[in-house]
């Protein structure tokens, strides 16, 4: 039975955080937490944050409607790191010339199963 959590429109890169994905894709769930917490990146923090709330939503569907899940077999079935809306400022410059600096979110989509 599938678990799906998503982080909507966080202000990383979406190539940044695909970087840490590639990381923990295919990895059962404690394990992809070591390699999280153990990673330098920055996009491993919110990344972390939502397998933890994905872990949570298993748990609450186990409670709410006794679906029988094994939480010690979860793995990370699909993270899937897309680019979300790109917010932008201007930046004055000399001559009375302007500089456009985008700033870049994402969507994170994670999915885990049971092996």
């Amino acid at each position: 039975m599938e678990i799906r959590a998503a982080l909507r429109n966080y202000r990383m890169g979406a190539r940044k955080g695909r970087l840490v994905a590639d990381l923990i894709r295919n990895r059962p769930c404690s394990q992809a937490l070591d390699i999280l917490a153990a990673s330098d990146k920055a996009a491993a923090v919110p990344i972390a944050k939502l397998l933890r709330s994905a872990l949570a939503n298993a748990e609450e569907k186990n409670a709410r409607q006794s679906a029988g899940i094994d939480l010690d077999n979860l793995f990370v079935k699909s993270i899937q790191v897309d680019e979300g809306k790109r917010g932008w400022r201007i930046r004055p410059r000399a001559q009375g010339r302007a500089y456009w600096i985008n700033k870049a979110s994402s969507h994170v989509m994670l999915v885990l199963d049971e092996r």
